[in-house]
């Protein structure tokens, strides 16, 4: 089987499965599980932050950092294709009581000068703006990498009305891979930075949400409300620190391979047109309408799978179980096709 529906489908290597093993572990909600402990301090070490909080999933990160950065009636800026409000079912609203200010721009990216434009000014008819957030690579714009100096300026006028950042990491090291940029420069620029470990890290569970002591304090109060805390959370933890210390490096090949399928699909017959291809996500559109579905079921007869975006839009996904013969292999069944 060929699985290029996301990169959260990988799973943990000998190398991963010994060291969750042989992990130490205690109980995390008393918080003297040793190997989180590990986790939190490392990862906390990598961006500049003073502290992190390991949750089960990139969603449960977002949406700590969301309640504790807001208060109920308040207003979110973000791009209108961001995860946070695009595949989180709802829980800006459900979980933090906050309302949304969605901003367009292209490939899923916004920018400080819609930023600024869309803050609300001190008028009891309107929300209390607090909080605007990016999600770096961008995923519904095809594993986009915002600039650096594009963030840099949001983070400016956020600084400037008072209003917090918040980063959606998910792939963020993927970004990293290209642009050949240190965590840090990242955990400058944002109050709070969300990574996942269960995507092109390779670990079968979870998230860490990157913060300040007092801002980490907070989360983990809320990470508890919404069932979050978890025992021997050690054994997970493992595999996270395995995946920050062993797969970061290899991210590269995962781009490369992506690009490689973004030009052989750039030139396929049955392909209209393809997004950039940046990192590890490859999105493209077909000729025919409402063809996608089709597409799909033929791939599946070769055991090779992927995901629609809409009736007429296909994603591949690459990650470190998608190898350079599968590669040769899903390059062989679309010359078919």
């Amino acid at each position: 089987m060929i699985d290029l529906r996301s990169d959260t489908v990988t799973r943990p290597s000998r190398e991963m499965l010994e060291a969750m093993f042989s992990a130490r572990v205690g109980d995390d909600v008393f918080g003297d599980d040793p190997t989180v402990i590990a986790l939190e301090e490392h990862a906390a070490a990598m961006f500049g932050k003073e502290a992190a909080l390991f949750c089960p999933s990139g969603t449960m990160t977002n949406q700590v950092a969301i309640n504790v950065h807001t208060r109920p009636g308040d207003e979110v800026i973000c791009h209108k294709f961001s995860h946070v409000y695009y595949y989180e079912g709802g829980a800006i609203m459900r979980n933090s009581g906050a309302s949304v200010c969605l901003l367009d721009g292209p490939r899923g990216q916004i920018t400080a000068g819609e930023v600024e434009t869309h803050i609300n000014p001190d008028d009891i008819h309107r929300p209390v703006t607090s909080l605007v957030e990016a999600e770096n690579t961008m995923n519904k714009g095809g594993g986009t990498i915002y600039k650096y100096a594009d963030l840099e300026a949001i983070s400016e006028v956020c600084r400037r009305h008072g209003l917090k950042f918040h980063l959606d990491g998910a792939r963020l090291f993927n970004a990293l891979a290209e642009t050949g940029e240190k965590p840090g420069i990242y955990g400058r620029l944002f109050d709070s930075v969300s990574i996942c470990l269960s995507k092109g890290l390779g670990a079968p569970v979870g998230s860490l949400l990157l913060g300040e002591k007092s801002f980490i304090r907070k989360a983990r109060r809320v990470r508890k409300a919404f069932g979050g805390a978890m025992r021997q959370a050690g054994y997970l933890a493992a595999a996270g620190l395995y995946a920050l210390e062993h797969n970061v490096g290899r991210l590269k090949m995962d781009n490369d391979r992506a690009r490689h399928l973004g030009g052989l699909l750039a030139t396929h017959p049955l392909v209209e047109s393809v997004i950039p291809v940046e990192t590890n996500i490859v999105i493209f559109t077909l000729k025919k309408k409402n063809g996608a579905m089709d597409f799909l079921a033929r791939l599946k007869e070769h055991d090779i799978h992927a995901i629609t975006i809409d009736p007429q839009t296909v994603r591949f996904v690459t990650h470190l179980d998608f190898s350079d013969s599968m590669l040769s292999q899903t390059e062989s069944v679309l010359k078919t096709l």
